[in-house]
């Protein structure tokens, strides 16, 4: 008897099916099958750490800023660090999935941020854990990019949106995780933020659960040319028996595919396809400048208004509850109305949120426009996810997230000194109509130049 990372166990092993043949036999499946939600547990523990870590420094920072005596500029210069190593990590390890696959790039990088987390937790200045952030951002955004391309890949087309909102909602739980454990565990004296740190790197235990439940990608081992490897054929014919005794009926025959022509990366930057990569970065762009410039930026924000490093941190934690709820909101909609109407309407909204918590001044004010813009920006997430990586063509696929989100990544690291800039400059008001302007420019910018993606088949939009 054997045992594979499928789940599946058997004593027999069939003939090889052709790769291209399974891929046509997955896409087929109209259902979430028990195998597909045992996924969504599995890659929701690895995506809950990865948020977890990624949100870590900006609980940690007000305390950092009183134990090691850092300026609002040192803050933003250490926040603008962990982007650098996210735009190189959302790229290279895009392109590496492309070459290697899915499933060694996403399991690798979950180790790599879990070893810099824990070494971030011993750092000594704002350099040693700059460069830490550095390392710690190039796993996390490859993890992240990754895991994004291998759902859109081994999920059915007519509930891809709505399982990257599930799934974005059981990780999104890291945000109020890492938020909750900072307002407990900062305050209780000098050196106490290290163990933010160590939370995060716990997402290596889980990788070890993942190296055995997920498995590659049937899309991508067919994009290689080669004979099927025999677990595809157990995993899919596994998948359609669950879909077969949930529906009690037969499936559609399967629809085999012309060969899409393997390309190189530059035609990500040729013709029709060269549209498709500005509009997805560019997306990304505002999304990195608005998401992330709120949520990094609030509990320092706070302090500066005059609250208390504890007092900042329990709004902090609050806001951070917004994020379950908020990718929950958008999953019964996600694949039945236009991802781009649906960005455009959650954007538009978030703007005028984002200057509302600016302007407001009462206690409870602020936290109910505060906790209502990072639900509706967070509701915005996973339909912008799934929208990237449905747009590029398969052997591109890495890349092209991975060059999408990168662009955001990069942004990040303007944003973080922007953010500091405009508030030293123009004062707090003016960084809220910042983050609001950048809001609605994302919305606009799907609303105007984006494709239709909703509940099409991937090799058609491949094909335009």
């Amino acid at each position: 008897m054997t045992v594979d990372p499928c789940g599946d166990q058997t004593g027999t092993r069939p003939p090889p099916a052709p790769a291209a043949d399974l891929a046509a036999r997955l896409d087929r499946i109209p259902v979430a099958t028990p195998t597909h939600r045992r996924w969504v547990g599995v890659l929701g523990a690895l995506f809950v750490f990865d948020l977890v870590d990624l949100n870590s420094f900006a609980y940690a920072a007000p305390a950092l800023r009183a134990e090691w005596g850092l300026s609002i500029g040192a803050v933003g210069a250490v926040t603008s660090a962990a982007f650098v190593g996210m735009f190189a990590g959302a790229i290279v390890g895009g392109r590496l999935s492309d070459r290697f696959g899915r499933r060694p790039v996403l399991l690798g990088a979950v180790v790599f941020f879990s070893v810099c987390s824990l070494l971030s937790a011993l750092s000594w200045d704002a350099w040693s854990l700059g460069v830490l952030r550095v390392l710690t951002g190039f796993g996390l955004q490859a993890t992240t990019g990754v895991l994004l391309v291998w759902v859109s890949e081994m999920f059915p087309r007519s509930l891809r949106g709505r399982y990257q909102a599930l799934l974005l909602a059981v990780g999104l739980a890291g945000i109020p995780i890492a938020a909750w454990l900072a307002r407990i565990v900062v305050p209780l004296g000098p050196g106490s933020w290290r163990w933010v740190f160590v939370v995060g790197a716990l997402g290596a235990v889980v990788a070890l659960v993942a190296w055995r439940t997920v498995p590659e990608s049937v899309r991508w081992r067919a994009a290689q040319g080669r004979p099927a490897d025999p677990r595809d054929e157990r995993l899919v014919a596994r998948m359609e028996a669950e879909a077969r005794a949930r529906l009690g009926t037969e499936l559609p025959e399967p629809v085999a595919d012309t060969p899409v022509p393997q390309g190189r990366p530059a035609d990500l930057l040729r013709g029709a396809m060269l549209r498709r990569t500005v509009v997805a970065s560019t997306a990304c762009v505002f999304l990195i400048l608005s998401f992330y410039g709120f949520s990094s930026w609030v509990p320092t924000l706070l302090v500066e208004r005059g609250y208390t490093t504890a007092e900042s941190l329990t709004f902090a934690s609050v806001l951070a509850v917004a994020a379950v709820p908020g990718a929950l909101l958008v999953a019964p909609v996600v694949d039945r109305v236009d991802r781009r109407a649906v960005i455009l309407v959650l954007q538009t909204l978030s703007a005028g949120l984002l200057l509302a918590f600016g302007l407001v001044t009462d206690p409870v004010a602020i936290a109910v426009t505060g906790f209502l813009a990072a639900m509706s920006m967070q509701a915005t997430v996973p339909v912008l996810y799934t929208y990237i990586a449905e747009v590029f063509p398969l052997h591109l696929r890495g890349l092209g997230s991975g060059v999408a989100n990168g662009s955001g990544r990069l942004a990040g690291v303007a944003g973080g000194l922007l953010v500091a800039a405009t508030f030293a400059g123009l004062g707090l008001t003016a960084v809220y109509v910042f983050l609001a302007a950048t809001a609605l420019l994302l919305g606009l910018v799907m609303a105007v130049f984006g494709e239709r993606t909703t509940n099409r088949r991937l090799e058609d939009i491949e094909r335009g």
